[in-house]
């Protein structure tokens, strides 16, 4: 009988690649979602992926678990070898009140965690993010999987907080006594996330892209990110799972060191210029990015990272599991094309 995943989040732009990944690997999977209702949804954006010969029948289905409530999480792990806790609060907006995303973060791993211990669960592999390491710290080397970002920091935001607090609070709950049964943790760090999108909805991560090819904003600000394609993010989840070298580790998951955000326009302006889009290829200066975040609090956080590239090391990830990411352009272009497939951006 195939091992039983369960993937927190279903509908989310990382657990959904996840889910198609898994299934093309043989194992039956449950993915959980804030409500039941969310079953065909879930189900008719993967089935035009699926591999020829997978099937959902019989091998997926969803159980409602949210974040916020210990309801429905036994019953989401029960008979579950395997837990991908992908799940995290994640608002269009910066919320006014941090906690409103900080809270259900560390309060929703704790809660899987405990159910999957209380199931007998043999492994979770969490999905952190740089977030957790590289910021509110002085930007003087390459950060790799012994860093933490410093959540006192005031230009820490609400998301990158969130990231760093869950991800300690599971690591501080896998050494606890609370974890009787000996459950094990692998920890993922993905960078930008890019690649293509399933359908119509689509995460955060692709919010930028969707915006220079819409040319919602007139530049980019100088901000910089380690690009991952979200089929690699997928595949280092499923490799956590079962490698034994893994248990205990945190891995930096990133195709390359730090881009600017301008590198992926360059890459888009390329493609898509012929067809009709407008890429703003102007680089914002900090002032500009400063008097604009006057007016939108969404930039606030910004702010702070204009002008200030970052270093990575993902060089763990790639000799421990031998993962060989796609490259910036690949991800970038796949996910363009997706966005224009599914409506999301609108050729001119």
């Amino acid at each position: 009988m195939p091992d039983t995943v369960l993937v927190t989040g279903g509908t989310g732009f990382i657990a959904q690649h996840c889910i198609l990944q898994l299934l093309d690997a043989g194992y039956h999977v449950r993915a959980s979602a804030r409500s039941k209702s969310r079953e065909s949804e879930l189900m008719g954006a993967l089935t035009p992926h699926l591999s020829a010969g997978t099937t959902l029948e019989g091998r997926f289905n969803v159980v409602a678990a949210d974040l916020t409530s210990d309801d429905g999480w036994d019953d989401a792990v029960k008979g579950c070898t395997y837990v991908l806790h992908v799940a995290s609060p994640i608002f269009l907006k910066v919320p006014k009140d941090e906690n409103e995303m900080i809270v259900p973060a560390r309060d929703g791993a704790l809660r899987v965690l405990r159910a999957a211990n209380r199931a007998g669960v043999k492994r979770v592999v969490l999905t952190s993010s740089i977030a957790a390491i590289a910021y509110g710290t002085p930007r003087d080397h390459a950060y790799t999987e012994k860093d933490w970002s410093n959540v006192a920091s005031h230009e820490m935001d609400p998301y990158a907080k969130s990231k760093t607090v869950a991800e300690k609070a599971a690591w501080d709950f896998i050494g606890s006594s609370e974890n009787t049964s000996s459950l094990e943790l692998v920890t993922i760090l993905p960078g930008l996330v890019l690649g293509p999108v399933l359908s119509s909805h689509f995460s955060s991560s692709g919010e930028a892209v969707k915006r220079m090819m819409n040319h919602e904003v007139p530049g980019m600000p100088d901000v910089w990110f380690p690009p991952i394609d979200v089929r690699d993010v997928a595949w280092s989840h499923l490799t956590a799972m079962t490698l034994p070298l893994a248990n205990g580790q945190r891995y930096v998951c990133a195709a390359s060191d730090s881009v600017p955000l301008l590198a992926i326009g360059k890459i888009l302006d390329e493609h898509y210029a012929s067809q009709g889009f407008k890429i703003p290829l102007r680089k914002l200066p900090k002032i500009a990015v400063r008097l604009v975040a006057v007016f939108d609090r969404d930039l606030k956080f910004v702010v702070p990272e204009v002008g200030k590239p970052f270093h990575v090391d993902a060089t763990k990830i790639k000799t421990e599991m031998g993962l060989e990411p796609r490259d910036l352009k690949e991800m970038t272009i796949s996910m363009a094309d997706s966005m224009i497939k599914y409506g999301i951006v609108k050729k001119r």
